[in-house]
């Protein structure tokens, strides 16, 4: 028999913490420099958007704000609330102390209820603060957006979720009345994810399904966490384990499990454009010059999805999945913009060569900008053997075509005319 009565809020609702002082993880917003303490400390909050993964603390960092700054806190979430809401909640705003106004899944509300906030906001009759799973300069409009601050939450660390599990049990009032040692904690950590609403539920189904003294071990985790798969739900628990199962199936060329995956999202009600811009990026990432048509294809699903909806945008996210499946893969594009980047990062801003800057000044092509650039296109083959890079990284490489026919190409075409400069 459980411990808790049907009226006791869950576990992770019982450990939610009042103070920044209890609150786990996200050290960069809330630790002793951290951007949101400094703001509380002054009392001069701006409105916000938390972008991060579930479980990682942005409805608590509201809560926390509103309770350390002694404002009224107001409420609503976008999966219920419509413009009359909002308008209601600005109303009673204009007779209160800057209210703060938290909206959980702000990328869920559409253009019309996003810009009944924007004069609010911008008068300052509240303080926004919106929480969102999804990148919010896709999902929340540019005028709210260029209104408020974006902060972006993390996964919590191995130490993190030990540390709240500690806390669970050593400080809720249920289970310190149960003897329970956490003999193994591999398999809690790597379901959570990072999640730390995730870990805690699964602490307490434990101790609810589990009689007497309990010796948690990596088993026992996972034979608890079988019986309780919760069903899909695209604000929830398993939102990115099945839109990653479904990328890594497109990735891993198997376009039965990829429609599976995709047919758990549609069943489970996720945004159109959510399923298809993953596509597009997939497209890239893992397709890229081994297909170029396979990121055409994506971006046109994109397009179809987001003028027809459902349930017709099914037909054209399985075209497109399946077709991605199948394509050849290639991820030389994606690894050569990393190692481009890291170059950067490592030698900072190298001086371009002077054949190849701009001149559209009589000043700058007195001074030799662009004087010594030839035309390719004034060649035979139209390429001319010039540098471009920087004289300090001449001949590095980043690109490398990968081991596909198409790639195989463009290898050939590049050792052709740069002969041995790049090694290909």
């Amino acid at each position: 028999m459980s411990l808790l009565t049907s009226s006791s809020p869950p576990l992770a609702e019982r450990l939610r913490p009042a103070r920044l002082e209890d609150l786990v993880g996200q050290e960069h917003l809330v630790g002793p420099n951290g951007i949101i303490r400094k703001a509380i400390s002054t009392g001069n909050i701006p409105s916000m958007i938390l972008w991060g993964p579930p479980g990682v603390g942005k409805t608590t960092i509201a809560n926390i704000i509103a309770n350390e700054v002694k404002r009224p806190f107001h409420v609503l979430s976008a999966v219920s609330a419509g413009v009359k809401d909002v308008r209601e909640v600005i109303e009673k705003a204009k007779h209160t102390n800057r209210p703060i106004l938290f909206i959980d899944e702000i990328h869920r509300f559409n253009k019309s209820q996003q810009d009944a906030l924007l004069g609010a906001v911008e008068k300052g009759t509240i303080t926004l603060i919106g929480a969102t799973t999804e990148n919010p300069s896709f999902e929340v409009n540019s005028a709210l957006l260029s209104r408020s601050q974006v902060y972006v939450l993390k996964p919590l660390v191995e130490k993190e979720l030990l540390q709240l599990i500690n806390h669970a049990l050593t400080k809720d009032a249920e289970l310190k009345k149960r003897k329970i040692l956490i003999k193994e904690h591999a398999a809690l950590l790597n379901i959570s994810g990072g999640d730390a609403r995730k870990i805690l539920n699964l602490l307490e189904l434990i101790s609810e399904s589990i009689h007497g003294e309990i010796e948690i071990t990596d088993q026992m985790v996972m034979d608890v966490a079988q019986k309780h798969v919760a069903i899909y739900d695209k604000s929830g628990e398993q939102h990115y384990d099945i839109i990653s199962a479904f990328i890594k199936s497109i990735r891993g060329s198997d376009p039965n499990a990829a429609v599976y995956y995709l047919a758990r999202m549609i069943e489970g009600g996720e945004d159109v454009k959510f399923i298809a811009r993953r596509l597009v990026i997939l497209a890239s990432e893992d397709i890229g010059n081994a297909n170029p048509t396979a990121l055409v294809l994506a971006t046109s699903a994109f397009q179809a999805v987001s003028m027809i909806g459902y349930p017709e945008a099914n037909l054209i996210l399985s075209q497109c999945a399946t077709y991605l499946a199948c394509s050849a893969k290639s991820n030389s594009s994606t690894v050569a913009i990393g190692s481009a980047m890291s170059k950067v990062h490592e030698t900072g801003d190298l001086p371009v060569p002077m054949a190849v800057r701009n001149a559209p000044t009589k000043m700058m092509k007195d001074m030799g900008y662009g004087k010594e650039y030839q035309y390719a296109h004034s060649f035979k083959d139209n390429f001319v053997n010039m540098e471009f890079l920087p004289e300090q990284i001449s001949g590095e490489k980043f690109y490398d075509p990968g081991n596909n026919p198409r790639e195989e190409e463009l290898r050939n075409y590049l050792k052709r005319l740069w002969k041995e400069k790049y090694g290909y």
